[in-house]
């Protein structure tokens, strides 16, 4: 059965395996999510499965969304993600997900928005070289220099590297290994590093390139 939890992002931490190895891991706090929706090929043209997480308080919630949990007759939930599964028949409206879905040693994609750095400038963003820092480089050390050709095709190439907002985008990490799971208190911990700061959402998946 296909598997995906909504959790959010605890911290770093490191632990001991079996040979007293050090291993880094992330704790994310994974559930308990439920299944607020499921469509259809015949409803809606393809299956997947609709989950929710996090409490949210009635009043916080607008008409249409109100209806919709309404419908399902789940609490409305703060994050809501779309899985497509493809034995969405495992699964049914109002269904709870905790952490214990997963296991040891499963290995999982994670997906969070990354952290935002704001305006980044050609260096920082795409690892630029800079400028000499002696004799006379002049204002334009930290530049990002030619653009590209001068009279054909007198234009610059989609996807040429320049200053502009960096970070905040949705960023997916594959093949990291579940090393241990607290299904008492849905605690996740994870093998490396995952998008986003302390506290954000993040979406843990079944790994698609299985390596």
């Amino acid at each position: 059965m296909q598997k995906a939890l909504i959790g959010k992002k605890i911290g770093m931490t490191q632990i001991f395996d079996e040979k007293g190895n050090v291993v880094p891991v992330t704790v994310v706090e994974a559930g308990p999510c439920v299944v607020s929706q499921k469509k259809t090929v015949e409803n809606d043209g393809y299956a997947s499965v609709q989950i929710g997480y996090g409490d949210l308080k009635a009043h916080k919630v607008n008409k249409p969304m109100k209806g919709h949990f309404d419908k399902a007759n789940v609490a409305p939930k703060r994050t809501l993600r779309e899985f497509r599964f493809d034995d969405v028949e495992a699964y049914n409206v109002g269904d709870i997900l905790k952490a214990d879905v997963f296991a040891s040693g499963d290995k999982v994609d994670v997906t969070g928005t990354s952290k935002g750095k704001g305006y980044a400038g050609v260096i920082k963003r795409w690892n630029f070289q800079r400028l000499k820092e002696s004799h006379g480089s002049g204002p334009v050390a930290r530049h990002g220099g030619s653009m590209g050709a001068c009279s054909s095709p007198s234009r610059i190439f989609k996807g040429k590297g320049m200053a502009g907002h960096m970070g905040a985008e949705n960023v997916t990490v594959q093949n990291l290994v579940i090393v241990k799971i607290d299904a008492e208190n849905n605690l996740i911990a994870i093998k490396g590093a995952i998008p986003g700061p302390k506290g954000g959402v993040v979406c843990i998946t079944d790994a698609v390139k299985k390596a």
